[in-house]
Order: structure tokens, then C-alpha cells, then sequence
């Protein structure tokens, strides 16, 4: 076959703009739109675990999409229902409940083998009648901080922890912490979700029916009000407020999630604390999740494959950890060394597998309106000494009413 000059000049022109050893093709280039890539120090740590994807490949390059998070499930789901939007998209968990039932997200199952995988206890929320929507990005549940200094030992139970908060409660110091004002809604309702899961309660039953007057969810919203009968803890303060006073040794417990207690071990590394299982009877405890989901419209579905496979092996899932401060999707295998730098991961993981979403199951979309009318009710039991049986009544009829009509 004879080759014309006119070619070999096309080819050796080629070949000199290509760097030796590298293809002359182009990657499969994919986009990740996510919140926490718009965060200051967070956001530069997990772009930089992206970029040692791309270093790694030589077909698939993922680029890093920063949307902030107030404006994040508006923007990506409008370019959804137009066709178009990012490749993959980390969700907050009442998006990724929200994208389901739209059709949005491409179905996983053919994509990534759980067999392959450790997968914790939250991972079951990831599916919908057996097809995975999604795979936890980052995850956190609740656990007890308390600092050593002031509390040498947790408390085991609701009773021995309500009375070692009236004992740490004198000179300044509280004994314990949360939010109880509309002022701080979202907060308000996660840490009364804690409550009512660790009594027992649950908003609605495994079929979606609406469960705010059971029994086990009154017993949940009592012990919140004996905690504020009780007068430890700075009642008005919001969260950032008594997060300083513990920091500042100012606060002896308190039940919050794991993103705390990397912040605290970050920032505060002289701050003797710890953690330890909630005080409650029911093992069950609030859960914070990002899911990351592939976008229903993408054209690179094999690249988008690769990216997860990647995500999800031992190492990287140590990388990302590191990055996020938070759990991520997987066990990890921690050397003791690791466990003593950071020992209260155990802790938190140990937690995450019985935690639960904090919104209505089956109503996923419409918490929003039900935690607007419990938080009404229950302050009424705070503020107004109403009866929590005859509050959480009223709930149960105005959210069936005016929501569930």
C-alpha cells in the first residue's frame, strides 16, 4: 500500500503535538455539580481528591461543577426537566427524595455490584423498590458530645443523663444544649427528631401513614419538654452560639452530628471531648446523607461507571473521608492509629447504621409543611405547658387537613 508524502507530513504533525506516551484522543469529559465544591477549605480538599481521579485516567475526566447550596436542586433540576444538567449531581437527601418519583436519576444497578462493596446501614435508603437511585457521598448521624473535663464518663440512659445535666448546670456552664425556637426551624426539628426516634417514634409507619400522635412519638416529644422544664441548657441560643460555648468549655453535653465533632477536633484540638451512643432507649437517631446520583439525560453513562467505581474503592472512600470530615458510604478499615486520632468516627459510624432520614417517609416532599405544624405544637407544650398527647393530636388533624387533603 503506498503511503503519499502529503499524509506522512499529516502524521508526523500529529504525532509532534502529542506528548511521548500519551493518546492523541481526547477523555470523556463528565460534569459533577455539587454544593460543597463552592465551600471554603472543604471544598478545595474534595476538588483536589477529584483531581487525583483525573490524574489517574486516561479516558474519563470529571469536571467539578460549584453550585451553591441554596440554589443547587433549583438550577439542576430545571436543566433535568430541560434535557440537559450535569452528569452526576451530589444531593441532599430531600432532593434525591424529591428527584425519585420525577424520573431524573439513571437507575444504578447494572452499574455498580453491592456484593462488591460494604456498604453502611444507611445505604438502604438509596433504593426504591429494590432499584438504586443513588449511593452515599457523605453521611453523619447524631451521637453524644460531652466534654471530659467537665463529665469524665457519658451518661447511659434518659434518666442518668437528664440528672448529670441538672448537676453540670451552676457557674456559667450548662449542662446540656439544643434548639427550641422557630427562629431555628430546620435545627429545631432535627434535634427533635432525635427524640422521638430514640423513644420509639417515627413520623409515619412502613406504609407513609402519618404517625405524629403514636404513642412512642408523644414519649419522645415529653422527654423534650422535661429537657426544658429542666433549665440546662441556654435556652434562645441557636446553634452556632452554644457550639462556641462548648467549644469553650461552657456546655457539658450535647447530641449532634459528626461534621461537629470534625470541626471541633480541627479547630479546637485542645478541647478535651468525646463522644458516645445518645441516651436514649431506642437505638434509632437522626440522619445527615449527601447522595451521589447519575443524571437521567447523560450521555456518558460507562464514564459516569468509572467514576463511581473509583469513589467507592477502600482507598478512595479513606480520601474522601479526609476531605469531607464527615463519613462517607462505606466501613472503613481503620488502623488503631487512625482510631486514636480521630476515635469518635467509630462512634458515629456504629450510630449511622440504625439512623434515620429526617423527614416523613412517604412524604418526603411535603416535611417541610408537617415540621411546620409539629415544631407549632410542640412549642405550645414548651411554652404553653399544653398536654403533648392533645398537641400532637392536633398535628396528626391539621397536617391530614391542610397538607395530606
Amino acid at each position: 500500500m503506498k503511503i503519499s508524502m502529503k499524509s506522512l507530513m499529516a502524521a508526523t504533525m500529529v504525532a509532534a503535538l502529542v506528548p511521548w506516551g500519551a493518546t492523541a484522543f481526547a477523555k470523556d469529559k463528565i460534569t459533577f455539580a455539587a454544593a460543597v465544591f463552592a465551600e471554603a477549605g472543604r471544598g478545595d480538599r474534595v476538588k483536589a481528591w477529584l483531581q487525583k481521579f483525573n490524574e489517574s485516567q486516561d479516558k474519563v475526566e470529571v469536571e467539578a461543577i460549584a453550585i451553591p447550596f441554596s440554589s443547587l436542586a433549583n438550577t439542576v433540576f430545571t436543566q433535568m426537566g430541560g434535557g440537559g444538567g450535569p452528569d452526576l449531581v451530589r444531593f441532599d437527601q430531600t432532593d434525591f427524595f424529591a428527584a425519585v418519583p420525577s424520573g431524573r436519576l439513571l437507575p444504578l444497578n447494572d452499574l455498580i455490584n453491592d456484593k462488591d462493596y460494604e456498604f453502611l446501614g444507611p445505604d438502604r435508603f438509596m433504593k426504591v423498590k429494590d432499584v438504586r437511585y443513588g449511593l452515599l457521598f457523605d453521611t453523619t448521624g447524631y451521637a453524644l458530645l460531652y466534654n471530659k473535663d467537665i463529665l469524665p464518663e457519658p451518661p447511659k440512659d434518659f434518666d442518668s443523663f437528664l440528672a448529670a445535666a441538672k448537676e453540670k448546670t451552676k457557674d456559667g456552664t450548662f449542662g446540656y444544649a439544643y434548639r427550641a425556637t422557630m427562629a431555628e426551624r430546620a435545627g429545631f426539628w432535627q434535634d427533635l427528631c432525635n427524640y422521638v426516634f430514640g423513644f420509639g417514634g417515627r413520623w409515619s409507619d412502613k406504609d407513609g401513614k402519618l404517625t405524629l400522635n403514636s404513642p412512642e412519638v408523644i414519649k419522645g416529644v415529653e422527654a423534650y419538654k422535661k429537657v426544658y422544664d429542666a433549665s440546662v441548657t441556654p435556652k434562645g441560643a441557636d446553634a452556632a452560639t452554644y457550639r462556641r460555648m462548648f467549644w469553650e468549655g461552657k456546655i457539658a453535653m450535647n447530641v449532634d452530628n459528626g461534621g461537629v465533632a470534625a470541626i471541633f477536633h480541627q479547630n479546637a484540638p485542645q478541647l478535651p471531648f468525646a463522644a458516645a451512643p445518645s441516651p436514649f432507649p431506642d437505638k434509632a437517631q437522626g440522619l445527615i446523607m449527601t447522595a451521589l446520583v447519575v443524571n437521567a439525560n447523560t450521555k456518558h453513562k460507562d464514564a459516569a461507571g468509572s467514576f463511581i467505581k473509583w469513589v467507592y474503592s477502600p482507598e478512595n472512600q479513606k480520601a474522601l473521608q479526609a476531605a469531607m470530615g464527615t463519613g462517607v458510604g462505606t466501613k472503613l478499615d481503620m488502623s488503631a492509629e487512625e482510631q486514636a486520632k480521630q476515635p469518635w468516627l467509630k462512634v458515629y459510624e456504629g450510630q449511622m447504621q440504625n439512623a434515620l432520614p429526617q423527614l416523613v417517609m412517604g412524604h418526603e416532599s411535603k416535611t417541610p409543611e408537617i415540621q411546620q405544624i409539629v415544631l407549632e405544637q410542640v412549642l405550645k407544650v414548651l411554652l404553653e405547658n399544653a398536654d403533648p398527647k392533645e398537641a400532637m393530636d392536633r398535628a396528626q388533624t391539621l397536617v391530614e387537613r391542610r397538607v395530606l387533603r
